[in-house]
């Protein structure tokens, strides 16, 4: 029996920098804006994380609703997003420090986890909160983008 040895590949341990680099990269594909436009609402964001018994951490987009802690708050499900309106007869409240909670029901209707993020758009003008989890951002993003060709 006679036995052959088969010489080891071994990568060089400094890796080529041009090779890392793609040089012919292109930026990803984003909508185009007329030029010289500017925000047309007077919606207010912010993205929060939500902890383990559903309090959302920002409280600017409570403030500028001019909800204070114990305004009554109707808290709803639809489409995957998460409305909130100021009632006078709803069951959930703004806590003593301010903070929104969400209820288990609508967190587990979203899947929202804790740690897990939503973008917040508080509409002051109408009084409304609309929460949109990342899941539903990456689902409305990748829509227009599906094919790599910018609107």
């Amino acid at each position: 029996m006679t036995v052959s040895f088969v010489p080891p590949v071994i990568p060089r341990t400094v890796p080529d920098r041009g090779a890392l680099v793609r040089r012919d990269r292109t930026p990803p594909p984003v909508s185009a804006l007329e030029p010289g436009s500017g925000r047309s609402s007077g919606t207010v964001y912010a993205l929060s994380a939500v902890d383990k018994s559903g309090r959302v951490a920002d409280r600017s987009v409570v403030r500028v609703l001019g909800w204070t802690p114990g305004s009554r708050l109707d808290v709803r499900e639809r489409g995957g997003l998460i409305v909130v309106r100021q009632v006078d007869d709803a069951v959930y409240r703004v806590d003593a420090r301010g903070h929104l909670h969400l209820p288990l029901a609508v967190r587990r209707w979203c899947r929202l986890a804790a740690g897990d993020r939503l973008l917040l758009a508080a509409h002051p003008g109408d009084g409304v909160l609309v929460a949109y989890p990342l899941a539903v951002l990456d689902r409305l993003l990748a829509v227009p983008h599906a094919g790599g060709d910018a609107a």
